[in-house]
């Protein structure tokens, strides 16, 4: 693929520039999200000339048409001319995932990315230099405890619980049924947040009992915003590295070990061991690495992201088959998805 590039890019760098101008790409995205654009054209049912939709959000009409020109540019939106008019219309993936009112929304997804995600990667060559999180310097807040800088306030802490909400609406599925998990009758999904890969659990095995366990601050905002009036999943209050673990035959560790450092992860999961019966074991859910360093490239950025907010990484499955291995569990099996995340199972 390098040489491939290189040869391609001699005579004019297509690639590179495209790769130059992804950042702007991403913030057009985040720009519309935020705005409200996709939400007015889903419910407009008709095209719409961009001084509607600037006159409707409240923004300048030249501004407004530039960003549209480039969605439409990017494919995310239509456009038709009439009598010297351009009506913009959205595409069937914008008003499946992108509008905030449609089942599998990714909006909270891009407003964490675009309020959060954002200012932290501006830091991005102070984080490699110094080999550590930027809570710090993006936020004033101190890069020893990060989910204190993760859920900084109410209002983060909500837009935090909508990321990992809209991430299990496109990826919980594939994750749930990368093994068959109908043996394992009661299911704990530790620091399952607002519980968005449980229903999924839940609604794929309806026969196991499905609980999440969080901090309480975290149970109380997922039964106020998520819980969506569905009995099928249950959240308790908890800490699962300083308090007990209930006994279940199946934990969930769901973007967890990625967030912290080896010691913490591994005291984690021979915790988790001591806890599950013969037979029960522990459901690893990441995103991992291919073992010659050569991609995915959403996990080399995922990875990325770790340094700059976490004390973590991402890893490639011979990683977490010794960590595993080391805490007790024996019989591991590795399934990769094809999409963001993938699972590992591990039996006692």
């Amino acid at each position: 693929m390098a040489e491939h590039l290189s040869q391609s890019e001699l005579d004019y760098p297509f690639k590179l520039l495209e790769y130059f101008n992804g950042f702007r790409i991403s913030k057009v995205i985040f720009s519309a999200c935020e705005l409200g654009v996709f939400d007015l054209l889903l419910q407009s049912q008709k095209p719409v000339s961009a001084a509607e939709v600037a006159q409707n959000l409240g923004t300048s009409g030249d501004g407004m048409e530039r960003l549209l020109d480039v969605l439409v540019g990017i494919e995310i939106l239509e456009v038709e001319h009439t009598e010297g008019t351009a009506y913009y219309s959205s595409t069937d993936v914008a008003n499946l995932y992108l509008a905030k009112s449609s089942p599998k929304s990714l909006h909270d997804m891009i407003i964490y990315q675009s309020q959060t995600i954002y200012p932290l990667w501006n830091t991005m060559v102070d984080a490699v230099r110094e080999g550590k999180n930027q809570n710090e310097k993006t936020f004033g807040l101190s890069s020893e405890d990060i989910f204190s800088a993760i859920y900084r306030s109410d209002e983060e802490m909500l837009k935090f619980m909508g990321l990992m909400n809209s991430t299990w609406v496109i990826d919980g599925h594939d994750v749930v049924t990368a093994f068959d998990l109908s043996g394992f009758k009661s299911v704990l999904d530790l620091g399952g947040c607002s519980g968005g890969l449980a229903r999924e659990l839940a609604k794929v095995y309806p026969a196991s009992a499905v609980t999440v366990l969080d901090l309480p601050n975290v149970v109380q905002v997922a039964k106020r915003h998520f819980s969506e009036g569905d009995a099928a999943v249950h959240f308790q209050e908890g800490d699962f590295f300083d308090g007990d673990i209930p006994a279940a035959d199946l934990y969930i560790l769901a973007r967890i070990i990625h967030d912290w450092k080896e010691d913490k992860c591994l005291q984690l999961l021979k915790k988790n061991h001591s806890c599950c019966p013969p037979g029960g074991g522990v459901l690893l859910v990441e995103s991992l690495l291919f073992e010659n360093r050569r991609g995915p490239i959403m996990a080399q950025i995922f990875s990325l992201n770790m340094l700059v907010q976490t004390e973590g990484k991402e890893h490639p499955p011979s990683y977490y088959m010794q960590l595993l291995n080391r805490a007790g569990f024996q019989e591991v099996q590795v399934c990769r998805t094809g999409k963001s995340y993938d699972a590992i199972l591990a039996v006692k």
